[in-house]
């Protein structure tokens, strides 16, 4: 017979919660983003009161746009630094990177480092995941920018980051960011360096 699924709550007062992830130094934190902006830490069983991030003023939100995800790099608990996906108050994808704070559960949202920015044709389709690999690079997952039906053709245009998996190195010191050799169409002249997988 099949299993019979109960679900228990864990957290209650969050606001459009959207991504869960966790900062890979030991500490048992999670880390909740809020669509509207705002990243929440749950630990020990409760959620922390003062939000770990609050950007909301720098957001637009909501439906396909808003704060989508976090993500930390290895060796954050040296680093003290971290980044995150959003779209802006003009409705264009942004990646950029915070500092902590303190004991490391506040950041300092004046400490903003822009890494990347992607104009968005429509309000819909921003796609919005970013995560380390474990080759240490930083994945951004595009939508193709949205009106339906990929208008623009974007997701096979490779000269647009649109509708495109990409792949870039935010940890080498290279400013904003350095792209990997062996990204897929690093020597192209007809494609962007930093598509790693299009669609």
């Amino acid at each position: 017979s099949w299993p019979e699924l109960n679900f228990v709550p864990v957290v209650n007062g969050l606001e459009r919660p959207i991504h869960v992830a966790h900062a890979g130094d030991g500490r048992g934190r999670l880390f909740i983003v809020e669509q509207p902006g705002r990243i929440k830490i749950f630990n020990n069983g409760s959620l922390q009161p003062t939000p770990f991030l609050d950007i909301s003023d720098r957001i637009s939100c909501c439906g396909e746009r808003g704060l989508f995800s976090v993500a930390f790099p290895p060796g954050f608990a040296a680093k003290g630094y971290f980044y995150v996906n959003y779209t802006n108050t003009a409705g264009n994808t942004v990646v950029s990177r915070f500092s902590v704070t303190g004991t490391g559960d506040t950041a300092d949202p004046t400490s903003e480092r822009i890494i990347l920015t992607v104009d968005q044709p429509f309000a819909n389709h921003n796609g919005g995941q970013i995560a380390f690999g474990p080759d240490g690079m930083l994945y951004i997952g595009m939508g193709d920018g949205g009106g339906g039906g990929d208008p623009l053709g974007s997701g096979q245009d490779l000269l647009s980051l649109l509708g495109k998996l990409l792949r870039i190195d935010v940890e080498s010191g290279v400013q904003p960011y350095a792209i990997p050799a062996n990204n897929p169409f690093v020597t192209a002249s007809n494609a962007r360096a930093e598509i790693w997988a299009s669609g």
